[in-house]
């Protein structure tokens, strides 16, 4: 499989961008997330597409606690147990997403993006997702723990905005939380 070029990446993201759109238009659905590792590159995807702004409501890009808490009301308590890479942060996320816009569906995104930070618990390549829809019980949020290997910083980012954008389709409403999986990134 021939490497990725950025310019195939903006490409792939635009395009499946346009594709969560065009459903959600479809659905009668706004949507929103929150991301973190992925500083902005879900949004930015999100709002290449002409005529976004009828369906995209609202991007938070929380790279930081201090702003996951004051943007999107993650708990301190959250990430002193759990860390800023957990189920429970991307649920919390997903939680403040929904509450902080008008949207009906929003995804998050939390993990570590390297090439440092990354540890034996938490190693590089290791992102968090949540997903959630207004009007959901909160504890049937879809969860997802992430590890893309063996890719770069820029790899490991797309690959985690494409997996977020994936997640907005309305054909994953049924999704519930799930196991750690592990995807090769380039």
């Amino acid at each position: 499989m021939a490497k990725s070029t950025p310019r195939s990446r903006e490409t792939a993201r635009t395009a499946l961008a346009g594709a969560v759109l065009a459903a959600n238009r479809a659905a009668g659905r706004r949507i929103a997330v929150a991301e973190s590792c992925t500083g902005g590159l879900a949004c930015a995807a999100l709002t290449e597409v002409p005529g976004s702004s009828d369906v995209f409501s609202a991007g938070f890009i929380t790279y930081s606690g201090d702003a996951k808490q004051r943007q999107l009301g993650v708990s301190s308590e959250i990430l002193e147990t759990f860390g800023e890479v957990s189920l429970a942060t991307a649920w919390a996320m997903v939680t403040g997403a929904l509450a902080g816009s008008d949207a009906d569906i929003a995804v998050s995104i939390t993990g570590i993006a390297g090439p440092g930070g990354g540890s034996e618990k938490k190693p590089v390549g290791l992102v968090v997702f949540a997903r959630g829809l207004r009007g959901q019980d909160p504890d049937e949020y879809f969860t997802q723990s992430v590890r893309f290997q063996g890719g770069d910083r820029a790899a490991i980012r797309h690959h985690a905005a494409m997996f977020a954008l994936d997640l907005l389709l309305p054909e994953r409403d049924a999704l519930r939380p799930s196991e750690d999986i592990a995807l090769p990134a380039d």
